[in-house]
């Protein structure tokens, strides 16, 4: 089986600190893969890589098969690959059909479209439905983004990506900062993109919000790829204790017992 994307062996150092320790990952067409792990296990990390904002020190990445390097974010995005971040990188003094088009604006037709006119009515036809098409809602197409809320700015990003993306989509811990209203919101969002036949990635530290939407989780621990598996065939409390550090939380709490019995003395 040919996965849509696939990185082998990637490592990625800063300085002394190893942040990839030669992790590997697949996904696969119309599927959520869940890449979770505690803070600081590596998971924005390798979304950098697989994005193009960073470059790895080592390792491969395939599209469909087909090796690839990416030197900048618009050579993923040139094979079908978006990213909606943490910060949403959203201009909030434009528009969201301005933040949808940044960057890809729609000249007008014959002359004016020459002279730099744009065709502000097609942009926001076409925005207004990929929002419909995505269930997103959106307070104004032409309000200023920065006077909506936390909920409307991440469902604006999120449309934003998922217009462009045709292959992968990845979401970098889309409910880390919103409400439960809110992340139920961005969870049909993934779940709208996953049946338009895209790759979807979500990076999350959040099991349930995980095991809700995946079909597919990979665990990283230290930079690595501890586990990976199917829905259904691990438990929430296998999860969370892999992601805990197991042995090492076990360790931890013989030695707080051990702490305690001993002030008690």
């Amino acid at each position: 089986m040919t996965h849509v994307l696939e990185a082998r062996g990637i490592v990625r150092n800063y300085g002394t600190v190893e942040a990839l320790r030669g992790a590997d990952f697949t996904v696969n067409a119309g599927e959520v893969t869940a890449l979770i792990g505690d803070n600081g296990a590596g998971k924005s990390t390798l979304v950098r890589i697989l994005s193009g904002t960073e470059a790895p020190d080592d390792g491969l990445i395939f599209i469909e098969g087909k090796e690839v390097k990416f030197a900048t974010p618009i050579d993923a995005r040139e094979v079908g690959i978006e990213t909606v971040f943490q910060d949403l990188a959203l201009c909030p003094h434009l528009s969201p059909v301005q933040n949808l088009f940044l960057g890809r604006e729609i000249p007008r037709k014959g002359l004016l479209g020459k002279f730099g006119f744009l065709d502000n009515e097609k942009m926001k036809k076409i925005s207004a439905d990929a929002f419909k098409d995505l269930g997103a809602t959106v307070r104004s197409l032409t309000a200023n983004v920065g006077s909506m809320s936390g909920g409307q700015r991440q469902s604006i990003a999120v449309a934003r990506s998922a217009a462009w993306a045709n292959k992968v989509l990845f979401f970098d811990e889309p409910t880390a900062a919103l409400g439960v209203k809110e992340s139920a919101h961005v969870l049909r969002i993934i779940l709208q993109a996953k049946l338009r036949g895209i790759a979807v990635i979500l990076i999350t530290h959040n099991v349930t919000h995980a095991l809700t939407v995946g079909d597919h989780f990979a665990v990283l621990i230290h930079g690595e790829k501890a586990d990976d598996f199917r829905k259904g065939e691990r438990t929430r409390e296998q999860i969370t204790d892999l992601m805990a550090g197991g042995e090492a939380m076990d360790e931890l709490e013989k030695e707080l017992d051990h702490l305690t019995k001993s002030h008690k003395k």
